[in-house]
């Protein structure tokens, strides 16, 4: 099945819808997880053949041996090692960031709407630790695993949100029948509150994304251009990398 690094690339589209009404993603599968040692980068895979690549100094090691390369995919390794450096780091922090802004936004909707914002806050602020427990384990300098990013924020998700939407609806009910005016009026103004406080750091996370997005097409070209083939003659074919835009609508 393939691993999709789009997750983290998709919030391209914060920047772009900001800066310009265009809706830009930058969709990348690929069947492999990327982890760096000081001398190689490594790519492996769960199932499939071949489930382990190295990529040391032009050379590759595929599942058992060193691979007879010429001079060419050689020189194309050496860059594909480089922009695979600058990825890992990349995204890493693109993850981190994107967290920290889905936190932000729902600390400021519970600190307005919540029937209890104390104990809201607390139980996000939890929420918020145990996820960074968990991105610690996917992500790192040298280290990024998809899969492992997309259930760490998949499980701070469903561990906090019901709990969190639950209190916020039930404050809202509360202040709806209980003629709290300056809540319900807040909560009428939230979508502009939330922009202000989120748009800057959207603008910055989405050119990140769109430096991720560029390195990634990079490494998808040499990747391409690679004359090696396996055994059965297929091409090692390590990524594909698909950008759209549209339009967006009024009010989309």
């Amino acid at each position: 099945m393939k691993r999709r690094i789009g997750a983290a690339v998709l919030l391209l589209a914060c920047g772009g819808a900001a800066a310009n009404e265009v809706d830009v993603s930058c969709n990348v599968d690929s069947d492999y997880d990327f982890s760096l040692s000081e001398r190689s980068v490594i790519l492996t895979r769960d199932s499939g053949a071949p489930r382990r690549l190295v990529m040391r100094r032009g050379r590759l090691f595929v599942d058992d041996a060193w691979v007879p390369l010429d001079s060419a995919d050689r020189r194309r390794l050496v860059d594909y090692e480089r922009e695979a450096r600058a990825v890992v780091p990349l995204a890493r922090d693109i993850g981190r960031e994107a967290t920290e802004i889905a936190f932000i936004a729902l600390g400021e909707v519970a600190a307005g709407f919540s029937s209890d914002p104390d104990a809201t806050r607390g139980r996000l602020e939890t929420a918020r630790a145990k996820l960074d427990r968990r991105l610690a384990g996917s992500m790192s300098a040298n280290r990024f695993s998809n899969d492992e990013l997309g259930e760490a924020i998949g499980l701070a998700v469903r561990e906090v949100l019901p709990t969190v939407m639950g209190d916020i609806v039930s404050g809202a009910v509360r202040a709806a029948f209980g003629g709290d005016v300056a809540r319900l009026e807040r909560m009428e103004n939230l979508d502009a509150e939330l922009e202000a406080l989120i748009e800057p750091r959207a603008e910055a996370l989405g050119r990140k994304a769109e430096r991720l997005c560029a390195r990634m097409e990079a490494l998808d070209r040499i990747d391409d251009a690679l004359e090696y083939r396996l055994p059965d003659g297929r091409p090692l074919d390590l990524l594909q990398v698909e950008r759209t835009s549209r339009r967006r609508a009024d009010g989309a």
